[in-house]
């Protein structure tokens, strides 16, 4: 068996292909919020939250003009985007639905809750907040016991609100 990853390693970025650069911007930024921190003319963008260098990496170069990928082929399921906060998923949720972008799907796991949803290129995108370790769901063995329950959107995003 080999050595477990240090515990403080964690997933720094995501670079996505995409067809339309402007489009992508506009949801990744205009949308969900993130920073644009540089950019490479017409070709790539990097976006953050809180000005790191970037958490989404965007290019056309190999896939302007293109389309996604068929479903039933392998690729990225979602790229998952994790709040603080309930209230601040709330808030990117109503962003989301003010934009009249349809969601695709919303669950609470017992340790998140998580809405979902996909991007302008159809990549798909999870909002989604953790709950405090101490609340996980556990077996009677202390085994982690994740659910998939009905997550009440409306007011996820009413709290928000308040």
């Amino acid at each position: 068996m080999t050595n477990p990853v240090h515990p403080a390693a964690r997933i720094g970025h995501v670079h996505l292909r995409v067809a339309d650069l402007d489009r992508a911007i506009a949801f990744y930024s205009g949308v969900l919020g993130f920073e644009i921190q540089q950019r490479y003319g017409e070709q790539a963008a990097f976006l953050s939250a809180g000005g790191y260098h970037h958490h989404i990496g965007l290019n056309t170069w190999d896939s302007l003009g293109g389309t996604p990928p068929p479903r039933g082929h392998t690729g990225l399921f979602h790229t998952a985007f994790l709040y603080p906060d309930r209230a601040t998923l709330g808030d990117a949720v109503a962003r989301v639905t003010e934009a009249g972008i349809a969601l695709t799907g919303a669950a609470d796991h017992g340790v998140s809750e998580a809405v979902y949803l996909d991007d302008p290129d159809g990549n798909g995108v999870e909002l989604y907040r953790d709950r405090p370790e101490a609340e996980w769901p556990r077996d009677a063995n202390g085994a982690l016991k994740m659910v998939n329950a009905r997550l009440d959107v409306r007011a996820l995003i009413a709290e928000a609100r308040r």
